[in-house]
C-alpha cells in the first residue's frame, strides 16, 4: 500500500484496475443466501490468500513490477476480506491495514464501475 500513497495519478489508475480485477476473481461462487456475509468474506480471503502464496512461489523476478502489482492486488483484497470477515478483532494494527484495505478496494471497485458506466454511455 506504501507504493500506491505514493504513487502518481496513472499509476493509481492502474492499481485501481488490478485491485477490482483481484477482488471480483475471488468472489465465491455461492448462490446460496443462507450464506452469511462473514462467511462469504472468509472464502474471497481464502480464495486471494491462495492466489498470493501461488505467485510468491512462482515469483522469478523480485523487480518485475508487474508481477509484483500482481501479488500487492490479492494480497490487498485478502486482507480487505479478513477485515470484512472480523479477523482482526484482536489485533488492532492488523484492524487498521483491514480498514485502509477495505478502502483500497472500495475505491478500486467503484473507480472501475464508473469506467465501464462511462464507456458505455460514449458507445
Amino acid at each position: 500500500m506504501q507504493s500506491y500513497l505514493t504513487s502518481g495519478e496513472l499509476q493509481k489508475q492502474q492499481y485501481y484496475q488490478v485491485i477490482a480485477g483481484a477482488a471480483a476473481a475471488c468472489q465465491p461462487d455461492i448462490s446460496d443466501p443462507n450464506v452469511s456475509n462473514e462467511k462469504l468474506a472468509e472464502l474471497t480471503a481464502e480464495a486471494a490468500m491462495k492466489v498470493v502464496k501461488w505467485r510468491i512461489r512462482q515469483a522469478k523476478d523480485e523487480y518485475d513490477h508487474s508481477a509484483l502489482l500482481i501479488t500487492d492486488a490479492y494480497a490487498t483484497v485478502a486482507i480487505a476480506y479478513r477485515r470484512a470477515a472480523a479477523a482482526y478483532r484482536t489485533e488492532k494494527q492488523m484492524e487498521q491495514l483491514g480498514t485502509a484495505a477495505v478502502h483500497l478496494v472500495t475505491i478500486a471497485t467503484s473507480f472501475m464501475n464508473a469506467e465501464s458506466q462511462q464507456g458505455t454511455a460514449q458507445k
